[in-house]
């Protein structure tokens, strides 16, 4: 009515009433009425806002990758937005005589793509895949240094890198890399499980040799002992033979003289035995051989005198034509001696 309007501003707007061209009330959240016609209203937004960026940049190694994230930032210092910006609304109160508020993310995103570009090009492909992080830091600790963005009274609250990704083409040739490398891991994980197993094969035979070893160690320490056991034996047994070799040789020796001993003393009865039959010769010298027979045939048994005989008459047999023998002479010539008649036979 009349021009006079009624405004009341977020808390999240600073808004600057001007008349005559200058501020006669300001503040976050204000609420007032103002002339239309002879007043102008200057509104700069002083929330937290996201803008979201996304940009194609090349690594060290020519590789092209894209990054993408957000920019987290807010107006601190409204005057120096305002004087930077055009914030005036128009006469309803509700929307902006310009674009400029629009341009504001567009110069920050700008300054950001810098930023990224400088930090990406420092760095491999691989490694900017992996240093989502670092770029991050980059890009907010630059936008905090940068002129022209604290001219425009930002405050930078954070930056976040949501994704780093290379082009297709890229991306399959290094997924079939990585599952070549994950083959290959789990390839050489079955080697070193085999490897393992082999390892603990080796370890139980090498064990069971020692163990063999072992075993035939007491094996031979066993035979040394028995050896040496028998070989304490045969020495016992050598020194029995040669005990009874030395008691053999010694009995021997007495034998021997023994012998001697009894073969002087044969020799000794042979030469009596001699000179007593020569003596006996000596006697006989001269005299009939039927006197000799006579004599010899004294106290003879009846069957020698009967042979005596006969022998006889075997020399005289030429002149013998005819000789009868009764069964009685020959069956008494049968007869055996009595014991005392042999005993007495043997003693003549």
């Amino acid at each position: 009515m009349f021009g006079v309007r009624y405004i009341k501003a977020q808390p999240t707007t600073y808004l600057m009433k001007y008349r005559g061209g200058a501020i006669v009330a300001e503040g976050p959240g204000l609420s007032t009425l103002y002339y239309a016609p002879a007043t102008m209203l200057v509104a700069v937004p002083i929330g937290s806002r996201d803008a979201s960026f996304i940009f194609e940049q090349t690594a060290r190694d020519f590789q092209t990758l894209t990054v993408q994230g957000q920019v987290t930032h807010r107006i601190s210092d409204p005057t120096k937005a305002a004087s930077m910006l055009d914030f005036t609304l128009k006469a309803d109160g509700k929307t902006y005589e310009s674009d400029d508020p629009e341009k504001l993310p567009e110069r920050i995103l700008g300054t950001v793509e810098v930023l990224a570009q400088q930090a990406v090009k420092e760095l491999t492909l691989r490694d900017a895949l992996q240093a989502s992080d670092r770029i991050a830091d980059i890009i907010a600790g630059g936008l905090r240094q940068r002129a022209d963005i604290a001219s425009l009274g930002l405050e930078i609250l954070g930056v976040s890198v949501r994704g780093i990704k290379p082009t297709p083409d890229t991306a399959k040739a290094l997924e079939a890399q990585a599952r070549e490398a994950i083959l290959k891991t789990a390839d050489e994980a079955i080697f070193a499980r085999r490897n393992f197993a082999v390892e603990q094969e080796r370890a139980i035979r090498e064990s069971e040799l020692d163990t063999e070893i072992a075993v035939e160690q007491k094996k031979r320490s066993i035979r040394e002992t028995q050896m040496d056991a028998e070989a304490s034996v045969a020495a016992k047994r050598n020194e029995l033979r040669e005990a009874g070799m030395a008691a053999d040789i010694v009995l021997e020796g007495k034998r021997k003289d023994f012998v001697g001993l009894n073969a002087e003393n044969t020799r000794t009865l042979a030469d009596a035995e001699a000179y007593r039959v020569g003596a006996l010769m000596k006697i006989f010298e001269g005299v009939d051989t039927r006197v000799i027979q006579a004599l010899a045939a004294a106290g003879m048994q009846p069957g020698q005198l009967i042979a005596q005989a006969f022998s006889g008459i075997a020399e005289k047999a030429e002149k013998i034509g005819q000789l009868n023998v009764s069964p009685d002479l020959l069956s008494q010539l049968m007869e055996k001696p009595q014991p005392m008649e042999a005993a007495n036979a043997r003693r003549q």
